[in-house]
């Protein structure tokens, strides 16, 4: 199995693209690999990609683990061919198939031995796997999917080795916690240049919990931390890179700098951007990739009963067209076959795309009185339609009215 790296939680866009066909029950993917970490499964997928393997993945909520696949089929045969040379013939030897809906209930697919030998053949490979007198292929397949599943959660359970500086870093924890219970929260941090004259442009991302490397951003060591999670208010340190312990919250162990982040939650009237929320193109539906923070936002509307939100609903442009809605099925992060077609305004869409994490919440228990939504289509752009980033204008805001 590959070595996973870590990476924190800030979701790139370019993750998943749009599914060319629905998921069925009688879906067959060919797996690369399995995640108990979002994060891992992000970076994993986007190497993958790197390498040429068109990766995807999808969360298995039965056993917690999230799956990197390349190829969702409902061709056996193609399947299977598939996992067999990426086993003999690319860096993902570990590879096995799944069935069925990803998110619903998937289970392993049992290669039999005729099913093997004829896909082995056919990469001209001479050695024809067999199974052990004692076990077996089907039970030897799901022990080894199992045994990788183990080594997958203990590996990202493992502590990260202190980093150790270069001349020209310093090494950083930054210490992202919950002030309300001391948990530890996912999140990054972002460092500005305190002497620029653009002071909103950002000078790197440093990932939390991690002893980085840090640089220095400019001769006078002034720089601004920020720290930004959603559901919690954001956070903003002055600090002098080349004093560091100047600073309260800031300690100093040799060559370790430890900087704390105590994150309050949020509170009337503010508002917070979803920035790891996706959807598909025209589509009032979420991706795969949106359910951790769209969870993040039911475990704090869970924890304080008090809490009333208005979800505020974006889009890129105020062009009119498509809008492919969620169909019976409920199926909040996966276009299905039952998905609804029409046609209307961007405003339309935003309002799709808000109802649609409203809905969410009704399911998972949340009181509808609890919510409102807002849709403004493009009038609220964060950069023009045409910038590199304009991607960032479809969103969705999450606004506090009660606490």
């Amino acid at each position: 199995m590959q070595r996973f790296l870590l990476l924190l939680l800030i979701i790139c866009p370019f993750i998943l693209a749009a599914q060319e066909k629905p998921h069925t029950d009688q879906s067959l993917y060919v797996v690369i690999g399995a995640f108990g970490v979002p994060k891992n499964a992000i970076e994993f997928t986007e190497n993958a990609n790197k390498k040429g393997y068109t990766a995807q993945f999808e969360l298995n909520p039965k056993r917690k683990l999230f799956y990197v696949y390349v190829l969702h089929t409902e061709d056996r045969k193609a399947a299977i061919n598939e996992c067999i040379r990426l086993q003999k013939q690319s860096p993902y030897s570990d590879t096995w198939l799944y069935s069925g809906l990803l998110g619903e209930n998937p289970q392993v697919i049992k290669i039999n031995e005729a099913e093997r030998k004829e896909a082995v053949e056919q990469l001209a490979v001479t050695e024809v796997l067999e199974p052990s007198p004692k076990e077996s292929m089907e039970e030897k397949l799901d022990t080894e999917v199992k045994k990788v599943e183990e080594r997958v959660v203990a590996q990202e359970k493992k502590p990260e080795p202190v980093v150790v500086p270069n001349p020209d870093t310093k090494s950083f924890i930054f210490r992202i916690t919950a002030l309300a219970d001391g948990d530890t929260l996912a999140g990054d941090v972002d460092v500005y240049d305190a002497d620029a004259v653009n002071k909103n442009r950002k000078s790197a991302t440093y990932r939390g919990n991690d002893a980085v490397n840090v640089k220095p951003v400019n001769k006078t060591g002034n720089m601004v931390l920020e720290c930004e999670v959603f559901g919690y208010r954001k956070v903003q340190l002055p600090i002098n890179y080349n004093s560091p312990q100047d600073t309260d919250g800031v300690s100093v162990n040799g060559e370790q700098v430890t900087v704390s982040f105590e994150l309050v939650r949020l509170q009337k009237g503010d508002k917070a951007i979803m920035f790891n929320v996706y959807f598909y193109k025209d589509a009032a539906i979420m991706r795969p990739e949106s359910r951790y923070e769209v969870g993040s936002l039911l475990e704090m509307m869970q924890e304080n009963p008090k809490y009333k939100i208005r979800i505020h609903g974006h889009t890129n442009g105020n062009a009119a067209g498509k809008i492919v809605s969620m169909g019976d099925s409920k199926n909040f992060f996966m276009l299905t076959k039952d998905n609804k077609e029409g046609h209307g305004s961007a405003k339309k869409l935003s309002e799709e795309r808000a109802l649609l994490i409203q809905q969410y919440l009704i399911e998972n228990g949340i009181e509808a009185n609890r919510m409102e939504v807002k849709a403004w289509g493009g009038k609220q752009p964060i950069y023009e339609v045409d910038h590199a980033a304009a991607h960032a204008n479809v969103r969705v805001e999450i606004e506090i009215l009660e606490n």
